[in-house]
């Protein structure tokens, strides 16, 4: 009994000290440690990481009616924050602590511990900085080779560019960007002649939007229950645009060819610059900044084994570039992030601004560890 004891006794230690560990690394990559509200405003993340993510908040209503949420990440609420700053120069906030989501398995609360970088003028250093974090959480654990899975928003967005896909199609293609099947859909649909909406005398929005009040006052229907007179212009109008806008069959097959791209670096870069070539499109600014990316990747964890996937995104849309999932021997993903350029804007800021991060499942780096003394 006594040596069962001693056992366990020295193995609560152990990942005691690995959690100590961890709260320096902490405090240390972030100038700024936060601990944001448990409980949150539920649209932003609605609106912002996407309907996949939002399904997945744990929901309350306050006394007024308003919908909030259980903290589901820190991204989010760190970037809040970043924006509220008198003076919000580049800054570098660190946190451990509990998130909580709907999972088809496991807990719903767990905790996660991270750094946000946000700011920097210089995106490839900012990036390095969030490796070297990751690097030296993975070395805590004791976990030297993982597996890791990489993508690229930017190759896309620029892709789509170089093919002048028209602009009305892009944010459809962006929110379904890391959905296999919903892009496949997609894709399917932009191939397919479209079907033109018979409007009759065009008309401007403002004057859809009087004839859409005055029938729903005609018809005895609230404005404001359900979707306004605007937001059912707004519908009308983009459906219109839709079908005018036409992409031939040969770049929606250059996409599809784009986006099943997937192994080892080492095959996938040459893979790409031959779909560039074939494509006869230059392989541009996006390209040589991944590339540069995954040597970083390759410095900063030599004994990785790096996966590149052209479709892979975390299905959040403020993702912009570089994306990456780290996988341990149970396939369950222990750390994950990459840079959302775009996330401060759409909460208000006035210019684009920096930003990159990474999050780890604390709870999975313990059971690694775990796992891995085992074997």
């Amino acid at each position: 009994m006594n040596v069962g004891k001693e056992r366990v006794d020295i193995v609560v230690t152990t990942i005691t000290q690995k959690r100590t560990a961890l709260t320096a690394l902490v405090s240390s990559a972030g100038a700024i440690e936060i601990a944001p509200p448990i409980l949150l405003t539920a649209s932003d993340y609605f609106d912002l990481a996407g309907e996949e993510f939002g399904r997945r908040l744990l929901l309350t209503e306050g006394a007024n009616g308003k919908q909030y949420c259980l903290r589901p990440d820190f991204t989010l609420p760190i970037a809040q924050h970043h924006l509220t700053r008198k003076n919000a120069s580049p800054a570098a906030y660190g946190y451990l602590g509990p998130v909580f989501r709907q999972r088809k398995s496991g807990p719903t609360e767990f905790e996660q511990a991270g750094i946000e970088l946000l700011g920097h003028v210089d995106a490839h250093k900012a990036l390095a900085n969030v490796l070297d974090f990751t690097s030296s959480a993975l070395n805590i654990y004791d976990i030297s080779a993982p597996r890791m899975r990489l993508g690229c928003i930017a190759l896309f967005e620029t892709l789509l560019d170089e093919l002048q896909i028209p602009p009305v199609w892009h944010p459809r293609l962006r929110r379904r960007f890391g959905n296999v099947s919903a892009m496949d859909a997609l894709l399917t649909r932009l191939s397919a002649p479209h079907t033109q909406i018979d409007t009759g005398v065009v008309k401007t929005r403002q004057q859809l939007i009087d004839e859409i009040t005055q029938k729903m006052h005609e018809d005895g229907l609230s404005q404001d229950v359900g979707r306004s007179p605007h937001d059912i212009a707004e519908r009308f109008l983009e459906k219109q645009a839709l079908a005018a806008a036409t992409v031939s069959p040969k770049k929606v097959e250059l996409l599809r060819a784009f986006l099943a791209i997937a192994g080892p670096a080492d095959e996938v870069l040459p893979k790409l610059e031959n779909f560039y070539a074939m494509a006869q499109l230059s392989l541009g600014d996006a390209y040589n900044t991944f590339r540069k990316q995954i040597e970083l990747f390759s410095q900063v964890l030599p004994k990785s084994k790096i996966n590149i996937e052209t479709a892979f995104s975390p299905r959040l849309h403020y993702y912009t570039g570089l994306v990456f999932e780290i996988y341990g021997n149970s396939g369950k993903v222990l750390v994950s992030g990459g840079q959302y350029d775009r996330l401060l804007q759409a909460l208000g800021a006035q210019q684009k601004i920096n930003a990159s991060g990474c999050a780890l499942w604390v709870n999975r780096l313990e059971a690694q560890r775990e796992v891995e003394g085992k074997q």
